[in-house]
């Protein structure tokens, strides 16, 4: 009886030493430090190369970042409302208030941290003004980047929309197409594969950048730095409501916004990442 009661109040001890959100655990490290390790889930690029950077920071915080690589956008968010994941890193604010709307979810964003500007690059037409009638323009088919790509087509002239459809616009609210153009609506993650095949296509800032595009280079036409798109489509650190003042989490914050990150992304991606700090 002594020796089974010695291995449960031994179990309880242990288990107290387990806290944090999701996979968010203090321990201690050999020499008796105690550490935190954060698992976080992000795009391979730009994010996750971003949060490697931003884990050297961390790690003289006693904090270990685990990254995990995710080719999509819905498992992020499913593994954070599960706790799988403490937090993660892919999406703009549009996107997660929508997926929070369509899966009954409670995701919150803490912070923003980048911007990556849409772009119009060429397919099997080599410029926006060789366009001709009925041409293909690929365009991602997610609600709030479907809107941004079609708003980025409406300023070069090629479309319009109706008025007052906000971001939330679709190819059903294009209220006039001179050049009876085809929008296209593929999966984000395909558009650069779709370019043989399209005549031009309008991708998101990381699937380009993973194809070797710069949208401030390659692209025909991008969006403005300093347009309204740039502010609502910041990418954000998204975390499980309740978890936004966890100690990590606000750690993981600080050091994206450091100079040491900032510096990073200005050099690594020359203007086809923005920071936003």
């Amino acid at each position: 009886m002594k020796k089974t009661s010695l291995i449960l109040i031994a179990l309880i001890l242990v288990l107290t030493l387990i806290t944090g959100c999701g996979n968010n655990t203090n321990t201690a490290d050999e020499q008796g430090t105690p550490t935190t390790t954060l698992v976080v889930g992000a795009s391979v690029t730009p994010h996750a190369e971003i949060l490697n950077v931003a884990k050297e920071i961390l790690a003289e915080e006693g904090i270990e970042l685990k990254v995990v690589e995710f080719a999509d956008y819905v498992q992020p968010n499913i593994n954070v409302e599960s706790g799988d994941l403490d937090a993660n890193y892919f999406q703009h604010k549009p996107y997660l208030d929508q997926f929070n709307k369509d899966n009954n979810t409670h995701l919150v964003s803490v912070a923003a941290i980048h911007y990556e500007p849409f772009g119009i690059y060429a397919g099997k037409t080599a410029s926006i003004d060789q366009l001709a009638d009925g041409a293909i323009i690929s365009v991602p088919n997610d609600g709030t980047n479907e809107a941004r790509a079609l708003y980025l087509l409406e300023a070069q002239g090629l479309i319009k929309l109706k008025e007052g459809v906000g971001f939330s616009a679709t190819v059903l609210d294009i209220a006039e197409n001179p050049k009876n153009l085809v929008i296209k609506e593929l999966e984000a993650a395909q558009l650069t594969l779709s370019l043989p095949d399209v005549d031009l296509a309008v991708i998101n800032g990381n699937y380009a950048i993973q194809a070797g595009l710069n949208a401030t280079s390659d692209a025909l036409a991008i969006e403005d730095k300093d347009s309204e798109a740039a502010q609502t489509y910041a990418n954000i650190i998204c975390v499980k409501e309740g978890n936004e003042n966890d100690p990590a989490i606000q750690a993981l914050c600080n050091a994206l916004k450091s100079d040491k990150v900032k510096e990073f992304i200005e050099n690594t991606y020359e203007g086809a990442v923005v920071p936003m700090f």
